[in-house]
């Protein structure tokens, strides 16, 4: 199954169209993060007024609640949400595996305790893609182990190993005509055992390949090293999704390296503590000298919040600690990251992606506030 078509390439950046069951999606995009099949303090229809395209929900928190079994009952998530457009599911491994102590791995699967009411629970690579079918997602993602950073060689080869296994058995529950399946690389931070789990996967042929186990607490320029490892081995024709990035100028980094999906927490959650995105880097809403500030957010920004309320209002509403400012701080970094996902399709589709990565880095302050 022909999963993505690259419409035009400026040098490493491409310009795609990835087709699944709910539409198309044009490439590269990013999904915001709605982990209950809800992205937090927005609704559906502020999402598609804004143009996002595609979310991301997490197979392991809607099994634990309220359900797969009752999520396909009620007509799959689509139906369930009220989100029409394509749905990627994670397959929870990072959760799971981030629970520690309260999570045993077994060569078939994973036991673990659920962090909401203490139940234990048994899930192997079939049962995950059984969930993720019963949910109706788009995109499934294999069951996978993140290990976390550092780690060590032997155990880190180890985890790829099983990865590999668990990868091989959630391809074969597949059946033909369900969701498009992606597996995911692992590694750790060996770049050698980063490449062995590529060719591991490639070789199972899978509808896409994700780079997962990133950004995990390494530097980032360990980060990017082993993303440069890997990423000329996988398929021209397969689409290439880098978990749980991130800042604006990781996109812009993954673009240039031949990324297209990305994912991350980073808009909603810094947006629910005042951090609001600007073309000139992040500014925090809360900061005193906002008090009087008669001028939107980024003067550049077509969002609703932009269009209608001021610095000094938006300061006053999470000072107050109103939920009106998780509301419409979220609408603003939600249309920022889409804006910048849209004039990065652009200029890969205008040949000028260099020009566009040199001007962003130098207007960009990058993660920090540029208060």
């Amino acid at each position: 199954m022909k999963v993505i078509e690259i419409i035009k390439k400026d040098k490493n950046a491409r310009l795609g169209i990835l087709k699944t069951p709910h539409g198309e999606v044009e490439t590269p995009v990013f999904m915001p993060v709605g982990t209950q099949g809800t992205i937090k303090a927005a609704t559906h229809k502020d999402l598609k007024e804004i143009g996002v395209q595609m979310i991301l929900s997490n197979a392991y928190h809607l099994y634990l609640r309220p359900g797969d079994d009752l999520i396909k009952e009620m007509g799959g998530i689509h139906r369930f949400s009220g989100w029409d457009n394509p749905i990627l599911t994670d397959s929870g491994g990072y959760q799971i595996f981030s629970l520690g102590v309260l999570r045993r791995l077994r060569s078939d699967g994973v036991e673990f305790q659920s962090h909401i009411d203490g139940s234990r629970h048994f899930l192997t690579p079939e049962r995950v893609v059984e969930i993720q079918k019963n949910i109706g997602s788009d995109i499934w993602m294999c069951l996978d182990e993140c290990v976390p950073y550092p780690s060590t060689y032997e155990y880190t080869e180890k985890s790829v190993e099983l990865t590999s296994r668990w990868a091989k058995r959630c391809k074969d529950a597949k059946k033909n005509g369900d969701g498009i399946l992606f597996g995911i690389i692992q590694g750790g931070f060996y770049e050698d055992l980063r490449i062995k789990s590529a060719r591991d996967l490639i070789d199972m042929d899978f509808d896409g390949y994700a780079l997962g186990g990133l950004s995990v607490g390494e530097p980032k320029s360990l980060m990017w090293e082993m993303v440069d490892a890997v990423i000329g081995l996988l398929p021209e024709d397969k689409p290439r999704y880098l978990m749980g990035l991130g800042f604006p100028e990781d996109i812009v980094e993954g673009v240039k390296r031949g990324i297209d999906m990305f994912d991350c927490i980073i808009p909603t959650r810094v947006a629910r503590n005042g951090g609001l995105f600007t073309w000139e880097g992040k500014i925090n809403i809360k900061n005193a000298k906002y008090q009087k500030d008669k001028r939107p957010i980024d003067e550049n920004c077509g969002c609703y919040t932009c269009r209608a309320y001021s610095r000094a209002y938006l300061r006053h509403l999470i000072v107050s600690h109103e939920l009106t400012s998780f509301y419409l701080n979220t609408l603003h970094n939600i249309y920022f990251y889409n804006e910048l996902l849209k004039k990065i399709r652009e200029a890969i589709k205008e040949d000028r992606f260099d020009r566009f990565y040199e001007d962003f880095k130098l207007k960009w302050k990058g993660g920090e506030f540029c208060d």
